[in-house]
């Protein structure tokens, strides 16, 4: 039926055509309503606040199906979250920290590799290559040189000297 809340409607009323959304039509043919009664013509009252009802029970129909739908969304919403809540619980995973044994934790990579099914006196897993075992020296960093500005740059004796030169 698409969103009749905010989809344009035309309506053939007894003055012509009232073209909006059913809460403007509504609005239209209560106004109209109004300047009826102000003119004394109960006729035209009545079947302009007839119209305006029409307009009142379709806009209202549509707003009871549109939380009708929304409520049935979040009852699904509500219904996958408990899906998943119980699917931790049954994991075991609650979010609570989980403790680590110090003889199963992770190593720093090497880089070396190592051989499947080998494992060292410890029982890690891992197996101690050269790499690991040799001590690698600590290379400092090479230091940065500081930037240079504009008077630090020295210009060729051609261009443009350092000095004003006295005119000859």
């Amino acid at each position: 039926m698409g969103n009749i809340v905010n989809r344009v409607f035309d309506s053939s009323g007894p003055d012509g055509k009232v073209r909006g959304t059913p809460q403007q039509i509504i609005d239209k043919y209560s106004q109209l309503a109004r300047d009826a009664h102000l003119g004394n013509d109960r006729v035209a009252v009545e079947n302009f606040q007839q119209h305006a009802e029409h307009y009142t029970r379709l806009l209202g129909e549509a707003l009871r199906e549109q939380e009708a739908k929304r409520e049935s969304q979040e009852a699904q919403m509500q219904a996958q979250q408990r899906n998943r809540q119980n699917d931790r619980d049954q994991r075991g995973d609650q979010g609570e920290p989980r403790t680590v044994d110090p003889g199963s934790a992770p190593q720093p990579h090497t880089g070396a590799a190592v051989p499947l099914g080998a494992a060292d006196a410890e029982g890690s897993g891992l197996v101690e290559t050269p790499e690991s075992t040799s001590k690698v020296p600590d290379v400092a960093p090479k230091p940065r040189r500081p930037r240079r500005t504009v008077s630090d740059k020295k210009t060729s004796g051609d261009d443009t000297p350092d000095q004003p030169q006295a005119a000859e």
